[in-house]
């Protein structure tokens, strides 16, 4: 492989102590996040709320940071707390009648799960539940008649990468509102939210994104805003939030109608930091090169007898995969891992190793030989 710009290691210090493959769970802040995040508390310890303007300055610059990512404009960017956030603020925010056909998918990690779910047990929805593998003309077959079809971009156990641009072309065919989970492939891929015909989009900032925990993003077309009422109904979710002395409550017509109140300055620091990081490499780039990185495990792992848990190529391969070993305890296996400063995450029988852009091919291989030796030693 080969990459116009590599990555600065300087800028990841956790490399010094791991060989970290858990991005898909909690990623190690890169160096600016965290100079930015110290830049806040400090200035916020020695002078107030006296560069309040700059403090501002983050959160807008978390909505450049995005707009350039994904190919949106800024007025349809909203931070949130968390993915979980983002799923509901659609969710409730839509105005559901009994007999409203979802679609969703079996597999999905519960935040985009049990909010689906839930339209079943209390709204008297209609849930058409697939499996995330099942072919396009399934999917599309589902589409009939449903007003709302949400999935992940990348599953968060099997690393399955769905064809979002497709997948959106069969939503505007069938009229369907087109809602993606995105947090196991925003910053990690390429994408274009308006070419893939998607409506609203939701991620935390702590995973591929490189950020803080605690914030997040929320991405809602334009075109569908007065579509999803802000249920939680705050100071700055209004036309004249600025204007204490207003009573006027017509709703902002942007998607700060979804942020209810003030915003979490510290968060915002780093994740803008981050997204900016990620975008100056570019985001295609970093996709290609957590690829190869993903490829040379699979590979490796393959060679010293492991079953992955899909098969993985350029189309559906992201940069998580999960393998275990016939007769071995995953948990013990990432126990041992660990203990050799090689950081995974155990999985429902699985242990999961998900690379970033930083590593290097030769640490893949030093990972497969630790691998073999554990094999051996538990």
């Amino acid at each position: 492989m080969s990459f116009e710009v590599r990555p600065d290691r300087h800028d990841f210090p956790v490399t010094a102590n791991l060989i970290y493959l858990n991005h898909a769970a909690v990623s190690p802040l890169p160096r600016p996040a965290a100079d930015a995040m110290r830049w806040y508390a400090d200035d916020a310890m020695n002078w107030g709320s006296y560069h309040y303007p700059e403090w501002m300055g983050a959160c807008e610059g978390v909505r450049t940071e995005l707009s350039r990512m994904i190919g949106c404009s800024e007025r349809e960017v909203a931070m949130v707390k968390n993915t979980s956030e983002g799923i509901a603020t659609v969710q409730m925010g839509l105005s559901w009648q009994p007999g409203d056909v979802v679609v969703a998918f079996r597999e999905e990690f519960p935040a985009n799960y049990y909010c689906w779910k839930l339209l079943e047990e209390r709204e008297g929805c209609v849930v058409r539940w697939l499996s995330l593998y099942d072919p396009l003309e399934k999917v599309e077959e589902a589409c009939r008649g449903a007003r709302l079809l949400a999935i992940s971009w990348v599953n968060y156990l099997s690393g399955f990468r769905v064809d979002l641009k497709a997948i959106g072309e069969i939503c505007k065919r069938r009229g369907v509102f087109y809602f993606v989970d995105a947090i196991q492939g925003l910053g990690a891929f390429p994408l274009d939210v308006k070419a893939c015909g998607i409506h609203a989009l939701a991620a935390d900032g702590h995973k591929w994104l490189l950020g803080p925990e605690g914030w997040g993003v929320l991405y809602v077309d334009q075109s569908v805003q007065d579509q999803i009422f802000p249920v939680e109904f705050g100071w700055t979710t209004v036309k004249h939030w600025a204007d204490y002395a207003s009573r006027d409550m017509t709703l902002r017509s942007d998607a700060g109608r979804y942020e209810p109140g003030t915003l979490n300055v510290a968060g915002s620091f780093g994740l803008r930091a981050s997204m900016k990081l990620l975008n100056a490499y570019g985001v295609a780039q970093v996709g290609e090169r957590v690829m190869g990185l993903a490829g040379r495990l699979e590979v490796g792992l393959r060679e010293i007898g492991c079953e992955l848990m899909v098969q993985r190529d350029q189309a559906t391969g992201s940069g998580i995969l999960s393998f275990r070993k016939e007769g071995v305890d995953s948990v013990r296996l990432h126990a041992d891992l660990k203990a050799r400063k090689i950081m995974a995450a155990p999985r429902q029988g699985w242990v999961r190793f998900s690379p970033h852009f930083y590593l290097e091919l030769n640490e893949m291989d030093s990972v497969v030989e630790a691998v073999r030796d554990s094999l051996k030693s538990i």
